[in-house]
């Protein structure tokens, strides 16, 4: 009988998430993050950069990017939540590493960076960043 309520819950939070994005109910929320990535001092050219709103069940892209030659980014995402919306940014990079697929790690957006409508009344600026360090939560992701 519990396993039949957690199916049912599970089906109308599902639900409940489909009809708001459905039928656009919510808040249009942004945010927007700049930065430049260097690679033992030298700028990471071409590092996809990602905008993600963190979800309960499964993350949602909200922007992608490049960096420049310089490794310089800047990204700009939006998404309609009834709740304020969780922003993170995912780095997918090589360097100093041989492997098949990428390193990755995230960095989650400060709550008063994101604006309520369509464009950001602040940037977040995380600096510049060298990919060569360690940074915490640093995975490998073969399907980004």
């Amino acid at each position: 009988m519990r396993y039949i309520q957690m199916q049912l819950f599970l089906i109308l939070a599902i639900l409940a998430y489909s009809v708001q994005g459905l039928l656009g109910i919510g808040r249009l929320q942004s945010v927007a993050v700049s930065g430049r990535l260097i690679c033992d001092g030298r700028p990471a050219a071409g590092v996809k950069v990602k905008m993600y709103e963190k979800e309960f069940f499964l993350d949602r892209k909200m922007a992608e990017v490049y960096t420049d030659v310089n490794g310089v980014f800047q990204i700009t995402g939006r998404k309609r939540e009834i709740s304020t919306i969780d922003p993170k940014v995912n780095v997918y990079h090589k360097c100093n590493y041989a492997g098949i697929c990428y390193k990755k790690f995230g960095i989650t957006i400060p709550d008063d960076y994101i604006t309520w409508g369509y464009s950001p009344n602040r940037n977040y600026d995380i600096g510049t960043l060298n990919l060569a360090n360690k940074y915490t939560g640093t995975t490998t992701d073969c399907l980004n």
